[in-house]
């Protein structure tokens, strides 16, 4: 059985201190709380990159070409204690877009170094990957959670 498919959108921008990402609270749902990037599910028949596109809109209210989004990640997490959590994500980087990023129902948007990422604040994963695909290597990996629905127990990437 094919897992559900999500997408995720790290916004990045050159500033006088240095690369920031945006980075949101999520204000609903699954990871309540949590800093994401924006992104969502895949709706039927949609691609990972118009889901992201939309899903971009949607959230933090900017537009984004199909053209300027680079693939960092493709990465699956089992949830083999809540298995309807279980998912894939395809993770995308983005250097331009239209409009400035806006509050959602969804989502609180804010600006975070590259040098100094929240990752306590993010998915236990985050911690693991976002680095380097943030810096140009593309990360294929599994990370599996365990029963507390927000740790890794496991890991096929090597920086576990």
């Amino acid at each position: 059985m094919a897992l559900p498919e999500v997408c995720v959108c790290y916004l990045v921008r050159e500033t006088a201190r240095g690369p920031e990402v945006l980075l949101g609270r999520k204000k609903t749902g699954l990871g309540r709380g949590k800093l994401v990037g924006p992104g969502g599910k895949l709706e039927a028949d949609e691609s990972p990159t118009d889901a992201v596109v939309r899903e971009v809109a949607e959230e933090v209210g900017v537009v984004i070409d199909t053209d300027a989004l680079e693939l960092i990640g493709e990465l699956t997490y089992p949830f083999p204690h809540a298995p309807k959590w279980s998912q894939k994500s395809w993770a995308f980087l983005c250097r331009a877009w239209e409009g400035n990023p806006t509050e959602s129902e969804e989502l609180r948007p804010e600006w975070y170094p590259m040098s100094a990422l929240p990752l306590d604040q993010m998915w236990d994963d985050a911690k693991y990957w976002l680095p380097t695909a943030l810096a140009g290597d593309r990360v294929v990996a599994t990370f599996s959670f365990g029963r507390d629905g927000s740790t890794v127990e496991s890991s096929d990437w090597e920086a576990v």
